[in-house]
């Protein structure tokens, strides 16, 4: 993005046939290989604010909970990564939640997630990613203030157990793919420049 305003990504993990998560699979469908892992670990160095609403808090904040605790279940890199977000800025959006929020570095935010984003990159704060979150990105994407769209597909179709499809609701959108890489041979990164044709 050009000039003084923060760069804002939707970032997504899906499934090939659109779902964010599918019942009775694990986390990453059980697919967060090694290469995967450490991209996660070096996409944390880049001082992303996070954004996300009060779903996807209480998700990822009950497993970097988990992810701290000895016998957690993940393995090192996995853990390490969910560990890390403690450590990130993150602001969450929510009529639900209660201030103080328990994750470490975590705003709560209750005014209008769409107005309270512009402002942010109009100011300048840094760069900006969304966390989860399908509404909110939704939301954020409708109103055309996403500069980039990122997907990490895996290679799964989850037709009969998928849950949280992704692109119900979206407005027509023009994407320019501007990056794409393979992680472990089988998850497929891509990234575009979205321009909104119709809302």
């Amino acid at each position: 993005m050009n000039g003084k305003g923060s760069a804002l990504m939707v970032d997504l993990i899906i499934s090939l046939d659109g779902y964010a998560s599918a019942e009775g699979w694990p986390g990453w469908w059980g697919m967060e290989a090694p290469e995967y892992l450490a991209w996660l670990g070096e996409e944390e160095k880049k001082g992303y604010t996070f954004l996300m609403g009060a779903n996807t808090y209480r998700v990822m904040s009950g497993m970097s909970e988990q992810a701290a605790a000895e016998d957690s279940g993940f393995s090192d890199t996995e853990g390490a990564a969910l560990r890390g977000l403690a450590a990130v800025p993150k602001v969450v959006f929510s009529a639900s939640l209660e201030a103080p929020l328990s994750w470490p570095n975590s705003k709560l935010v209750r005014a209008d997630a769409v107005e309270t984003v512009r402002e942010m990159k109009r100011n300048g704060v840094g760069p900006l990613s969304t966390l989860g979150s399908i509404s909110l990105s939704r939301s954020l994407l409708t109103a055309g203030l996403v500069d980039r769209f990122r997907l990490v597909v895996f290679p799964v179709i989850t037709g009969i157990t998928g849950r949280e499809r992704i692109y119900d609701g979206y407005p027509d959108v023009l994407l320019e793919m501007v990056d794409s890489r393979t992680f472990d041979g089988r998850l497929q990164l891509l990234e575009y420049v979205p321009t909104v044709l119709r809302s």
